[in-house]
């Protein structure tokens, strides 16, 4: 089957991609580690001994950094649909965060500690159909955001990928309803042309009354 004109440019893009050569190099699960290093140069979110939420974590990229960052003291707790392999430092629970039994497991394994930082690098499987993926993305981006309302400390952090389009100027007021300062990034390894931009969230207020 002939591949499309896109996936041709992607797949030109990737190989030739230096994120996706380093983390080749650097032993990094995705070159999405990249974005979660920048932001966190910028912002310093994740420290030593903390313990940090990882949404949407397959193949493992975020939860990798997450997990050199809060060191041996510190913890990660991931969480994907999909399976992943093992990473040092980090408890995975797999399956649907939004079905009571894994949303169970997830409060089970953070054994009713609050949570420093939550990070959601999710995004919907794309079906090209910009409207409908545009929907599904905010769609997951309202389920982190309620998640992480459950489990964040006073004070605590969240940072979110999330795409332009209908929905964004909204999510960015409901975040900033829950939280004290609210900036938005675009890490250089975010491809340009890509409408992903990063919501970094501080100064957790608590839930919106």
């Amino acid at each position: 089957m002939a591949r499309s004109k896109s996936s041709n440019r992607w797949l030109e893009e990737h190989v030739n991609d230096p994120f996706v050569k380093q983390a080749q190099l650097d032993g990094y699960r995705s070159r999405a580690s990249y974005k979660l290093l920048e932001i966190n140069d910028k912002d310093k979110l994740i420290q030593p001994n903390m313990l940090v939420m990882d949404l949407g974590s397959a193949p493992g990229g975020w939860s990798q950094v997450a997990a050199t960052l809060v060191g041996h003291k510190g913890r990660v707790v991931a969480s994907d649909i999909l399976p992943m392999d093992t990473i040092a430092g980090v408890e995975f629970v797999q399956g649907d965060f939004t079905e009571d039994s894994v949303f169970e497991a997830i409060m089970t394994t953070l054994d009713s500690a609050p949570v420093d930082v939550v990070i959601s690098d999710m995004a919907p499987n794309i079906s090209g159909v910009n409207a409908a993926d545009q929907a599904a993305s905010m769609y997951l981006l309202e389920l982190a955001l309620d998640m992480a309302c459950q489990v964040l400390k006073p004070k605590g952090s969240f940072v979110a990928k999330v795409f332009h389009g209908e929905g964004y100027d909204q999510y960015v007021k409901a975040v900033r309803e829950v939280f004290d300062k609210v900036v938005v990034r675009k890490p250089d390894a975010s491809r340009a042309r890509s409408r992903e931009v990063y919501l970094v969230a501080r100064g957790f207020k608590g839930p919106a009354e």
